[in-house]
């Protein structure tokens, strides 16, 4: 089965392994050069080695100062990170729609989405361009908000715009009316994002595979506020009902917009599944002791 074949809906783990080598990898790094050139330069004597081809968009070759710029990036088999979280969610949205898995070498402080450590780097990378990998198929988000649309991998965030200032959230799960919660905000998770803020909030973690997203209250001013797990079909609306502050929308950590009362945000399950390139032993579950574990 080939490492892009279509995604299968599953309670556990979905994986697919991959069936033949990388001739091209596009190349997305951490934000700061002084912390990933020598990695860099690791990276390319690997590629090297292997014969493959490896693709810098723009922005890279200027941060580092070599290679020469590929505008396309869209004929790469595969796309290697070299840095943590951010890094790796900033090159899922970039290669969100286009079928190219991304894989990471984690140079962050968690990491969790990554599954190859520094030390592993060429052996880790050896092995994916030699096609020793499998793809993770991972469900998405997509926001609506005054006319603006975004897609997120790990979640969307309603948060009050005033730091120390509750807000006033209503809200409503596939237009069945939930009433309205004071709290500091509310997180909407991706199944990959359950393991980022929804779960430093208390949120449930969501293993990947699972076809639905978590909804969890920041700061909740209830005793009975709960986190709920809602499937594909049952849309999120949120509403800011506080006269006097403004709601931000962030997506995956970034601002998308300001929100005043009244304005609806609607947040659902997406279309479109990012591809997520691991090592076979790399597991949900392993990352997950590995990370969180005691």
């Amino acid at each position: 089965m080939s490492a892009r074949s279509s995604p299968t809906t599953s309670t556990t783990e979905s994986q697919q392994r991959s069936s033949s080598a990388v001739r091209r990898a596009a190349v997305i790094t951490h934000g700061k050069p002084q912390t990933i050139g020598p990695a860099l330069e690791r990276l390319n004597k690997v590629a090297s080695e292997a014969g493959v081809e490896l693709l810098l968009p723009d922005e890279e070759v200027a941060k580092h100062g070599v290679g020469e710029p590929e505008d396309d990036l869209t004929n790469a088999d595969i796309a290697v990170v070299l840095g943590g979280d951010g890094t790796m969610l900033r090159a899922l949205q970039r290669f969100l729609g286009t079928e190219i898995p991304v894989v990471g070498v984690n140079f962050g402080r968690v990491g969790f989405l990554a599954s190859i450590q520094p030390n592993e780097l060429e052996s880790g990378l050896a092995r994916i361009f030699s096609g020793d990998y499998r793809v993770v198929h991972l469900t998405t988000l997509e926001v609506e908000v005054d006319g603006s649309r975004a897609a997120a991998i790990n979640d969307v965030v309603a948060l009050s715009s005033i730091k120390g200032r509750m807000v006033e959230l209503a809200w409503a799960i596939g237009g069945e009316d939930m009433g309205v919660q004071p709290c500091d905000g509310m997180i909407c998770a991706s199944p990959s994002g359950s393991t980022a803020y929804n779960l430093s909030n208390g949120g449930p973690v969501l293993a990947r595979g699972l076809d639905a997203m978590v909804i969890t209250f920041i700061a909740p001013h209830s005793l009975h506020a709960r986190p709920m797990v809602v499937p594909r079909g049952l849309d999120l609306e949120i509403r800011n009902e506080t006269p006097d502050v403004d709601v931000t929308v962030l997506v995956d950590g970034h601002s998308l917009v300001d929100v005043g009362r009244g304005s609806p945000i609607i947040i659902r399950l997406a279309g479109p599944r990012s591809p997520l390139a691991t090592l076979p032993e790399a597991t949900f579950f392993r990352r997950y002791r590995e990370t969180f574990g005691s």
